[in-house]
């Protein structure tokens, strides 16, 4: 094994990078959660929460991850035997059907190449057709984290409303909230799912559910079996400060500060921030003479970028010669892309010299492969850092 000197760079599309200020809070004694200082510190959360989510509406904070929240959004929403709509956009839109199938749903899932997002049109077909209303909800991974492929959620609701369809519409947000522009309210959203350790910059361990009204009220007469995930005493708890179960009280001091980070910054810039990185990656990537898995300029994530790898080159190598040589982690291909793709995270505590230092890597390390990476690819996203 190779001793290396320096920094780790972790370039995963999640878990992130979670900044020094972020450690240092989370290292902080821990305080008693039925006490006045804790309840303050749940009421602050919440608000600095809102404006990430986009929404002036309850946020349920579980300490789990992102599957969980999954999960809280489908048991309080839908009861056994209800039909959802699901769509095949990559591996954990997949894991999100093959969950409500678990839960016994009737999750139907509709066919997908993992290089293009929901397509409205299809969503319009369907509820369109379904004049009975049998599908009670809508499940869409905004920004799919094994593809780099983000799906368009204001156009899927207005397809939805076209349709004049009753369903919720129920979004994971897992590697996009944080880093790319997100609107519960004004999107029209039922429930947002979302984690800790991606654009929040947090560790895993922290997961949330954005709450509409509309949903609210399926709650209340939702049959599946949700305790632990039950939103009714996580709500009302929160009125007061508290939590019906023991909170993550470090990781929320964490969540503290890295909301403070976020709105320091400025959403806005956060979310140009990323949308760049995104463009410099994929002027590299052109300029190697490879292809981005995305196929929809449209769709462009700016989380994360999925790259092809060239017929007969084994992708996971390539990520094993990187790691090897520069100490780099990469994003593996998942599922039906295993060994084709690797992903290039570029989200969350994340600057100009990190996404140099990261491209420099990637290229050095295709070379070292076999591929032909045309040396020029660097400079092709520096002109655009530069540019900016």
């Amino acid at each position: 094994m190779t001793i290396h000197s320096g920094r780790h760079f972790l370039q995963i599309p999640g878990p992130t990078n979670v900044p020094e200020q972020v450690l240092r809070a989370i290292a902080a004694p821990a305080i008693d959660h039925r006490g006045p200082e804790f309840a303050a510190l749940t009421r602050r959360l919440l608000e600095a929460l809102k404006p990430v989510f986009g929404t002036g509406g309850p946020i349920v904070i579980y300490p789990a991850s992102g599957t969980g929240a999954w999960e809280a959004a489908l048991v309080n929403t839908l009861s056994p035997g209800d039909r959802v709509l699901c769509f095949e956009t990559g591996h954990f839109a997949t894991l999100w059907r093959e969950m409500a199938q678990g839960l016994g749903l009737d999750a139907e899932c509709l066919p997908g190449d993992w290089r293009h997002g929901v397509d409205p049109a299809a969503v319009a077909d369907v509820l369109g057709a379904d004049r009975a209303h049998t599908v009670k909800a809508v499940c869409v991974v905004h920004n799919e984290t094994s593809t780099g492929v983000t799906s368009r959620v204001p156009d899927i609701r207005r397809a939805i409303d076209e349709a004049a369809h009753p369903a919720l519409l129920l979004v994971d947000t897992v590697s996009s909230l944080g880093s790319l522009d997100y609107r519960h309210d004004e999107w029209g959203v039922d429930v947002t799912v979302a984690g800790s350790q991606k654009g929040l910059m947090l560790p895993p361990g922290l997961s949330f559910n954005a709450v509409s009204d509309k949903a609210l009220r399926a709650s209340r007469t939702a049959r599946l079996s949700a305790s632990y995930w039950d939103w009714a005493p996580v709500i009302a708890a929160n009125e007061s400060g508290f939590f019906p179960h023991t909170p993550a009280t470090n990781l929320l001091y964490g969540l503290e500060e890295a909301l403070r980070m976020l709105h320091a910054e400025g959403l806005p810039a956060v979310f140009a921030r990323h949308a760049r990185y995104a463009r410099a990656t994929r002027a590299a990537v052109r300029a190697w003479g490879l292809e981005v898995l995305c196929a929809d300029e449209r769709e462009y994530s700016g989380s994360l970028t999925a790259v092809l790898t060239p017929p007969g080159v084994d992708a996971d190598a390539v990520r094993e010669t990187v790691l090897e040589r520069f100490d780099m982690s990469l994003g593996a291909g998942l599922g039906r892309l295993a060994g084709r793709v690797f992903r290039i995270g570029h989200l969350g505590h994340f600057n100009d010299l990190t996404l140099a230092g990261t491209l420099a890597g990637v290229q050095m390390g295709l070379q070292l492969s076999g591929v032909a990476a045309d040396p020029r690819g660097v400079n092709a996203a520096l002109d655009v850092l530069r540019s900016a």
